[in-house]
């Protein structure tokens, strides 16, 4: 590990080689520890390697350090997934769709069984515009999956899908509003269609209906949580990952091993996403705290600038913060700083180091700027700045916190 350090602190692109991975990764047990020094250096990105989607399956808990036992284990979760689907999707769609209800749509009792499908419309509603939106830039998420869900697009077309779902609720709707010589005028306005965002024929699926219906099964699964704006930010990164790997076995699973990895991922890191546990000590409130902290100590002139200027951490670190620094970045340079991230063995702290290391490489335009600039620099982080170059920082930062 040190020498990993000494290398990536000297300005080196310094990555272990695929040999080192490939000879790690093909022992009867998985050498955790030295699995994480190398992914901390960055996973390899080559056409055809395939690594980074196993490390990061093992560095997110889900598969076992025993190789021998990663076929059976996959296909009981792949199984349990689709399962998943059964019951959360494709029955209550058949329910829904031959009207076999007990209760009546205007009952307004809380438990009534219609009131929970409304709920559900909504939150649909939400992942759905969210998704569809994801990584604009990239055209990946646009295309058809050459995977999609069998359940979903063999089954009858009675059956009342997701895509339907949506579709049901775009409703057009009037607004009655008065002028000011008191004559009533009823304005006609229609939310956006899945047309308007050129849907893909039936039997096809693009890569962020899979997405959607990751979201959405996880949120019924977590009634507690739901679906946060900003999850769909989190599980990107991960299904793309996974879907685009050239291993035929990893893409064509890609759904329910990404539902699963997020899954992991979530259950570390969803106090972020509760709104009322913002100013616990779990909480963001505490992250971004501990980050203006550390700035405090490695950059006492930066740290009084933004005080003084009353930059808040809430108007910047808490999207840096929330998720994962997946908006600060081009998605190749997330994934190479979720490398790290994700071998942090004290899951995260690291994500406060690179954090530190972005404010204190801004320093220099900071401290001779207004507020009005430095706010605007600080919500889009200058896309000049290389990622191994805040990667560098980030580690001198960690070093110092530990005194080394």
């Amino acid at each position: 590990m040190e020498k990993i350090i000494r290398k990536i602190k000297a300005g080196f692109s310094y990555r272990p080689g695929i040999r080192e991975f490939e000879e790690l990764l093909k022992s009867d047990e998985i050498d955790f520890k030295n699995l994480r020094k190398l992914c901390f250096a960055g996973c390899p990105f080559e056409s055809g390697s395939g690594i980074r989607s196993v490390c990061w399956k093992i560095l997110l808990n889900y598969l076992p350090l025993k190789r021998g036992g990663w076929p059976d284990f996959l296909k009981k979760q792949r199984a349990l997934y689709r399962q998943f689907v059964q019951e959360m999707i494709i029955d209550p769609g058949r329910k829904a769709n031959a009207g076999v209800h007990e209760d009546h749509p205007l009952n307004p009792n809380p438990d009534s069984s219609w009131q929970a499908i409304f709920k559900d419309n909504d939150m649909l509603v939400q992942i759905d515009k969210d998704c569809r939106r994801l990584c604009p830039d990239l055209f990946f998420f646009q295309r058809a999956t050459d995977y999609p869900h069998e359940d979903i697009v063999n089954c009858d077309s009675n059956i009342e899908t997701l895509r339907k779902r949506v579709e049901q609720c775009v409703l057009h709707s009037e607004t009655v509003s008065r002028n000011r010589l008191g004559i009533t005028n009823m304005m006609s306005s229609r939310r956006k269609s899945s047309e308007e965002y050129a849907a893909l024929p039936e039997g096809q699926e693009a890569h962020w209906e899979v997405v959607e219906r990751i979201l959405f099964i996880y949120a019924k699964l977590n009634p507690g949580l739901k679906y946060v704006q900003g999850m769909n930010e989190i599980l990107g990164p991960i299904y793309y990952t996974f879907a685009s790997d050239p291993d035929v076995d990893c893409r064509e699973y890609a759904e329910a091993d990404s539902f699963f990895c997020f899954t992991n991922l979530m259950a570390e890191i969803r106090d972020n996403f509760i709104k009322t546990l913002d100013d616990s000590q779990c909480g963001i409130g505490n992250l971004m705290m501990k980050l203006y902290n550390y700035l405090q100590v490695k950059d006492p002139a930066l740290w009084h600038l933004l005080k003084e200027q009353d930059l808040k951490p809430q108007y910047y670190a808490f999207r840096w913060l929330t998720l994962l620094l997946s908006q600060e970045f081009p998605l190749p340079d997330v994934l190479r700083i979720w490398d790290s991230l994700f071998a942090d063995a004290s899951r995260f702290e690291f994500l406060i180091h690179v954090s530190c290391a972005m404010l204190m490489l801004l320093r220099e335009d900071l401290l001779k700027s207004d507020f009005p600039h430095n706010m605007k620099l600080l919500q889009n982080f200058p896309p000049s700045i290389d990622v191994q170059t805040v990667l560098a920082k980030a580690v001198e930062v960690k070093d110092r916190h530990q005194g080394l």
